[in-house]
C-alpha cells in the first residue's frame, strides 16, 4: 500500500487538561440519549448472526470497522469467537470484506451500539478501537472516543480492550481516562507490526507513522 498519509497537525501539544474533568462529570451524569429504531434492528441482526452461529460463543467487538478488513482478520485469529464489525458508513459497510462464518458486518452507530450491548447485560471477550477519528483540534475533546458522554459504558461492558492510533496524544489521553475507568493503571505503548491489522495501519506504517496503543482487561 501506497505511503502518502500525512501526520496529523493539532496545537494541542501534550494532553488535554481536561480529560479527568470530562471523564468525571460524564461518570456522574448518565448518557440518557434516546436510542434511535435503527440502531435496535441492526442490534438485533447482530444478535441473530450470532446466534445462528453459536449463541454461546465470546463475543468481540470490532468498533469502527471500516470495509471490515480487521473484523476479518480478528476472526481469523479467535476462531473460536463471533466478531461484530460496526461502522455507521453505508459506503464501507456496502463494500465489506468476505468473511467467515464466525464474523458479521452492520452498520450502526456505536454510541448506540455500546448502550445496546449494556442494556442487554451482554459482556465482551474483546473490544478493538483501531485507529478511531483523531479528532485533533484543541476543543475537539468531547467529540474524541475518551471525551465522549458514551465512554463510562465501555466498563459495562468489560473484556480485553485495545486502542491503536498513530496520534500518541490520543492514545496519552486514552490511558489516562482508562486509568480512571477501569481503577488501574493503563501504560501507553509503541506498537510497530509486520501484518497490519487494518488499512489504516498499513498506509500509516508505510507513511513512516510511529503507532501507539493502550491495553487493558476491563473484567
Amino acid at each position: 500500500m501506497a505511503g502518502n498519509s500525512r501526520f496529523i497537525a493539532s496545537a494541542q501539544a501534550g494532553p488535554h487538561r481536561d480529560v479527568a474533568m470530562l471523564l468525571r462529570r460524564h461518570l456522574a451524569q448518565p448518557f440518557r440519549r434516546p436510542i434511535l429504531d435503527f440502531n435496535r434492528a441492526a442490534f438485533a441482526t447482530a444478535l441473530a448472526a450470532r446466534a445462528g452461529w453459536n449463541p454461546q460463543a465470546p463475543l468481540i467487538l470490532d468498533a469502527g470497522c471500516g470495509v471490515g478488513w480487521s473484523t476479518q482478520r480478528i476472526a481469523a485469529a479467535f476462531p473460536d469467537h463471533f466478531v461484530v464489525g460496526v461502522d455507521r458508513s453505508v459506503d464501507r459497510i456496502a463494500r465489506g470484506k468476505p468473511l467467515p462464518e464466525n464474523a458479521v458486518l452492520i452498520r450502526a452507530d456505536l454510541v448506540d451500539f455500546w448502550r445496546l450491548l449494556a442494556e442487554n447485560g451482554i459482556r465482551l471477550a474483546r473490544h478493538y478501537n483501531l485507529y478511531p477519528n483523531p479528532w485533533p483540534k484543541i476543543g475537539h475533546l468531547a467529540r474524541r472516543w475518551h471525551g465522549h458522554a458514551v465512554f463510562p459504558v465501555w466498563r459495562e461492558l468489560g473484556g480485553e480492550l485495545e486502542c491503536r492510533s498513530n496520534w500518541r496524544i490520543y492514545i496519552e489521553e486514552m490511558a489516562q481516562a482508562l486509568t480512571i475507568l477501569a481503577g488501574q493503571p493503563v501504560d501507553v505503548e509503541p506498537y510497530a507490526t509486520d501484518d497490519p491489522t487494518t488499512p489504516f495501519e498499513a498506509k500509516y506504517l508505510a507513511s513512516g507513522h510511529n503507532l501507539w496503543r493502550c491495553r487493558v482487561a476491563l473484567g
